[in-house]
């Protein structure tokens, strides 16, 4: 493979919506060592914005014509619709190429965990953007848990909070079953996967899904509880109607607690056009710290910075030198196995327990 050099790995960006263009084009351009090639999108407003911002890439508006000529490519990466990972996925793994795919991988657990079945047995590395994993409140969060600031924790609180009141138009409000529409795919993809990286597997979930918006095809508010194996409860909020945002995170041991308020700023630098390595990046103003202690004895805690940036690094990494990927694509199988889980938890109205060797429900 042509990426077993040091020149730049030649990267080929399927799609340049909102994930293609605010995040991984900006990621990639950034990441020594990778070089956008080529972008697929057929939109004529997005091919003019691709030649004006990454004027070194080609843009194509078929897929087949990557696939025709994978010497051309080092690494794939899948920003299209959620309808449309697994197929691309397993195009690029077909024609031998390493593969990164945007969260959620698949609509289903069976579809993810055969496009990752396929791809180990092919040998081609896949891995998921499960971006969050590098959030500065999760970061730190991850720290103090490690550390034993918290003593023993006992719940854990986490929100991706949004006030839409509003539809809008797109496939993420389409309640199309392949498109894996609405909030718990979308935001729950991020929340589930922190939770189980913080801690670890998962023995019963509970959920509440629901449409409240009128008109809405697909959920746009959501609860989902999920029980782990060490006995930490882990209660995740996701909804497009909060006119009030609560605690992005709190985190609450038997010695005390942490709670952050306020997105990770990345994206928002992203879509204002900032880019990883420039002054400041991923840090937050210590008015944007979170606390740490018990009431009348808190402190402020350093938020660690953001570094989205480290996903494609280490992307890079695996490729040229053998490295861990940033994501076991299992993972991301698992957390899609928890989403069906919570769907039908939800629609069942009870809890419903995992089974020890992976998500899936006792009978």
């Amino acid at each position: 493979m042509a990426g077993t050099t040091r020149t730049p790995l030649r990267v080929g960006l399927l799609g340049y919506g909102i994930a293609g263009r605010v995040f991984h084009a900006p990621l990639i351009a950034a990441t020594p060592g990778l070089r956008l090639a080529a972008v697929l999108t057929r939109d004529p407003q997005r091919r003019e914005q691709v030649r004006h911002e990454h004027p070194d890439a080609r843009t194509v508006d078929d897929a087949d014509q990557l696939w025709r000529a994978p010497d051309e490519l080092d690494l794939v990466v899948v920003a299209t619709p959620n309808r449309l990972h697994v197929p691309l996925a397993r195009a690029a793994v077909a024609a031998g190429l390493p593969v990164v795919v945007d969260k959620p991988l698949a609509a289903t657990a069976a579809q993810a965990r055969d496009l990752v079945d396929e791809a180990a047995r092919r040998d081609v590395p896949l891995t998921v953007f499960q971006n969050r994993r590098w959030d500065g409140d999760f970061l730190t969060a991850r720290r103090l848990v490690e550390e034993g600031a918290l003593g023993r924790v006992v719940r854990f609180e986490s929100r991706f909070e949004r006030w839409r009141p509003a539809i809008k138009p797109g496939w993420r409000e389409s309640g199309t079953p392949d498109e894996a529409g609405g909030t718990l795919y979308d935001l729950g993809a991020h929340l589930v996967d922190q939770a189980v990286q913080l801690f670890g597997p998962v023995r019963a979930v509970y959920a509440e899904v629901d449409r409240r918006r009128p008109g809405a095809q697909v959920d746009d508010d959501a609860f989902v509880a999920l029980t782990h194996a060490n006995g930490v409860r882990s209660h995740l909020w996701m909804t497009t109607l909060a006119a009030q945002l609560g605690p992005r995170l709190r985190i609450l041991g038997d010695r005390a607690a942490y709670t952050s308020h306020g997105l990770d700023v990345q994206e928002a630098a992203l879509r204002a056009g900032e880019r990883p390595g420039t002054p400041g990046w991923g840090e937050v103003t210590p008015e944007r710290y979170g606390q740490l202690g018990v009431d009348g004895d808190l402190r402020p805690v350093p938020t660690e910075p953001g570094r989205y940036q480290s996903f494609y690094q280490q992307v890079a990494a695996a490729l040229r030198d053998g490295a861990p990927l940033p994501v076991d694509p299992y993972d991301a199988v698992d957390t899609v196995a928890l989403i069906e889980l919570a769907h039908r938890s939800a629609a069942d109205g009870r809890v419903l327990t995992v089974a020890p060797t992976g998500p899936s429900v006792h009978a």
